[in-house]
């Protein structure tokens, strides 16, 4: 099945979750309440991560996110994994954006089960190192230019 055909069941779906009513408990996307990770597919080529955070940050924190890239060329395939701070922002990402034209491609963004983010490799240069760590914390990040863990600590105001 084509990547535009599956952008038209989706909407399809919610269109008649919508119509018909739908408990939050019975829709569709309650299948996927365990994963915060979405898919980004037929993205334009010359987008980067800091883009794609730009326009699906609206929707919640991204805490990860792995652009995938050729591994000789350092170019994107067009494609995505993405992973929010809250799993509802998924289904905001998913109803929204699915569908929707960038530069002039349409994207598909879907739900995802069970991703694994990538673990780090020597072999990766920091220049297709995703964005953030693999691993989706709050209180660390990865320094892309050195690859030092910086620790963020939170002071509580009195």
């Amino acid at each position: 099945m084509n990547s535009l055909t599956k952008v038209k069941l989706i909407n399809e779906l919610n269109d008649r979750e919508v119509q018909l009513g739908v408990a939050d408990a019975v829709s569709w996307h309650s299948q996927y309440k365990d994963s915060a990770w979405i898919f980004l597919g037929g993205l334009p080529f010359e987008l980067t991560e800091g883009d794609i955070i730009c326009v699906f940050s609206q929707y919640g924190e991204i805490v990860n996110i792995n652009l995938v890239r050729d591994k000789k060329t350092g170019k994107s395939k067009g494609f995505c994994f993405l992973c929010y701070e809250d799993q509802r922002s998924t289904i905001l990402a998913v109803d929204n954006f699915n569908g929707i034209k960038i530069k002039g491609r349409t994207i598909r963004v879907d739900h995802v089960s069970d991703y694994q983010a990538p673990k780090d490799s020597e072999t990766q240069s920091s220049e297709i190192r995703p964005r953030w760590g693999s691993n989706p914390s709050l209180n660390s990040s990865e320094d892309s230019a050195g690859g030092e863990t910086i620790k963020h600590t939170h002071k509580d105001k009195k």
